[in-house]
């Protein structure tokens, strides 16, 4: 079920992101020049209502499933308190190497 949400989520934000820089910043719509250069599909205050409610809607989606996510996950880490409640590990640090006897002295002449 968490995986199936999971998919959902990556697809509506990737939608989402989509749909946001479809937007002009003038409120004109589709970013891609003029309305009309589309052929006359909708006009350009249609096209800016479209996006502006499909935003809505993925926007929308988009909290909903990040909730249902957390809801779901929310017993599932199997700890319980603060990272800084739990002990140190019991592991003991290496003990250092013992030190090798030094080369025996040559005499020199």
């Amino acid at each position: 079920m968490t995986t199936v949400l999971l998919v959902l989520h990556l697809l509506v934000t990737l939608a989402l992101i989509g749909v946001v820089l479809l937007q002009r910043s003038e409120g004109g719509g589709l970013g891609i020049g003029s309305s009309q250069g589309m052929g006359s599909f909708m006009t350009g205050r249609g096209t800016a209502n479209l996006l502006t409610r499909s935003t809505a809607v993925l926007a929308t989606a988009f909290f909903v499933l990040a909730l249902a996510l957390a809801l779901l996950n929310r017993g599932n880490s199997g700890r319980s308190g603060s990272i800084l409640d739990t002990p140190p590990s019991a592991v003991s640090p290496a003990a250092p190497a013992p030190a090798a006897p030094p080369p025996p002295a040559v005499p020199v002449n």
